[in-house]
């Protein structure tokens, strides 16, 4: 029972928080193509890890991560006006590799199968 309103908590404040980063946050720091990827929300609800990804290099995440963690307060007061909570949690923004992650594996597979590939050219014409 917990843990479905934890996850509906958590759909709630990524929608919550997109929505403020996008029309109340005025941060040129603040890549615009930055998106939120999921929330995670202790379960006593103090605090809440918000997961980011940012198109760019890597000095924009780095300066999208600092600023959305300075400006935190301002998300939180902002967005605790649209979601009735007996406490709004203190938000924490990481940075999300999964996608990352994904590419590199799917290239590394990718890399072995165009190898596999390759090996068995070479031994079809040795066999010749």
């Amino acid at each position: 029972m917990k843990d479905k309103r934890v996850k509906r908590l958590n759909s709630l404040l990524r929608e919550v928080i997109s929505e403020v980063l996008t029309k109340q946050v005025k941060n040129p720091n603040i890549s615009k193509l930055t998106t939120i990827i999921d929330v995670e929300m202790t379960a006593d609800g103090r605090y809440a890890k918000v997961f980011i990804t940012v198109i760019g290099t890597d000095d924009e995440e780095k300066a999208t991560l600092d600023a959305l963690n300075q400006a935190a307060g301002f998300i939180s007061v902002n967005a605790a006006k649209k979601v009735v909570l007996r406490y709004f949690p203190t938000l924490e923004f990481k940075l999300d590799t999964s996608v990352e992650k994904h590419m590199k594996i799917d290239k590394i597979l990718t890399d072995i199968k165009k190898e596999k590939e390759q090996q068995k050219k070479s031994l079809d014409e040795s066999d010749e």
